[in-house]
């Protein structure tokens, strides 16, 4: 099967590092990939293949003729049998070019999250149905984030699957990068986020639990991975709290899995999610993970068996978790072996991308 993967731009966050990795597990089982970035970006992402860049704007998201006739041609020139769009402007992208030039690859969506979490207007609403109702398929992250898709869209429920979100089978590093050696001296506990610096995760939320526990006489040090718009006011906030010897932002990282493996716990208070891989990758490393009880993260998430499931803002209850987590060494062990073993059987990627073919070969089989 041939099968185009379109993001928003090479950049390290989650959307665009699972299509780079379902790529390569496709191709590996026979397939041919290819991956199209609407805009152009920094990052090298892990796709073993070239990442070919449609070079537009932002800016002209709304009406850029130009560029949907050039992903047309692109899209002309390969053939896919189908195209996958995979968040963030990339449906919109992929939608308006189709009905502007009438390719006639399936076009299948990967929601990545909880659509109506992100739906504030009516007007939003409506243009956003336009788009969801032109995918020929949806893949939703979980089971939460499909039923909200086909409630909020009104999208039949046949034309939908839901396939989580995998990780990549790595080794384990046996030390903490050596540039981070004085967070990980054993002088405090380390507890690490793993998110982009932008509203719905909740960086000022994190910084008021990280204040607490040091009120409560916890020593802990907390490890933000990710960038984003809010980073200047973050660190004024960091400032103002006194927290500059306890919080420290160290932007995207590639060393990810070395610093979350030596993490004595995996923190996520974001208020809005879909299922984050980081939460998986955290049980493959055997690091308890507390996160508030927002999007799928319920699916995989389960108190006293896999995690510490909070309610959302409940920050208080996100203290006491992260206590006992720190402090309850049997009841932890037992609940990190449990979350190890559930990511190992249902979350590998090279299975995910199996379920992710067997979609598209019965898409195509029913518009054939």
């Amino acid at each position: 099967m041939r099968i185009l993967l379109l993001i928003q731009k090479a950049q390290l966050r989650g959307a665009e590092m699972f299509a780079s990795q379902l790529g390569n597990h496709l191709q590996q089982a026979g397939h041919t990939v290819w991956v199209v970035s609407l805009v152009p970006g920094t990052a090298t992402l892990p796709f073993e293949g070239e990442i070919y860049c449609l070079n537009r704007t932002l800016k002209k998201r709304f009406a850029d003729v130009a560029g949907w006739r050039k992903l047309a041609a692109y899209i002309e020139e390969i053939r896919p049998d189908v195209v996958q769009a995979n968040a963030s402007d990339t449906l919109k992208f992929a939608v308006f070019s189709k009905l502007l030039t009438g390719w006639k690859a399936p076009l299948v969506y990967r929601n990545a999250n909880k659509a109506s979490d992100f739906i504030n207007s009516y007007p939003k609403l409506v243009f956003n149905r336009f788009l969801a109702r032109r995918a020929t398929h949806v893949i939703s992250v979980s089971e939460i984030c499909r039923q909200d898709f086909i409630k909020l869209y009104g999208i039949p429920e046949r034309k939908t699957t839901m396939i989580p979100i995998g990780i990549e089978r790595v080794a384990i590093p046996s030390a903490p990068p050596a540039d981070l050696a004085h967070v990980f001296n054993g002088e405090a506990r380390v507890l690490v986020n793993i998110a982009s610096l932008v509203p719905e995760k909740n960086h000022e939320g994190l910084l008021r639990i990280a204040r607490e526990l040091l009120k409560q006489g916890e020593k802990v040090r907390v490890v933000v991975l990710g960038d984003g718009k809010l980073r200047p006011v973050l660190e004024e906030s960091i400032r103002q709290m006194g927290l500059e010897g306890q919080v420290q932002l160290l932007g995207y990282r590639r060393d990810v899995p070395a610093i979350l493996a030596h993490a004595d716990a995996y923190v996520l208070p974001s208020l809005i999610e879909g299922l984050p891989g980081t939460i998986l990758e955290a049980f493959y490393s055997r690091v308890p993970v507390i996160a508030y009880n927002v999007g799928g993260i319920g699916e995989v998430v389960q108190t006293d068996h896999t995690g510490w499931l909070v309610e959302k803002s409940n920050e208080a209850g996100f203290i006491v978790a992260v206590r006992q987590a720190l402090h309850d060494a049997t009841h932890t062990a037992a609940i990190r072996e449990e979350a190890y073993q559930r990511v190992i059987r249902d979350f590998m990627n090279e299975h995910i991308a199996e379920r992710f073919a067997r979609v598209y070969t019965a898409v195509c089989k029913r518009i054939s």
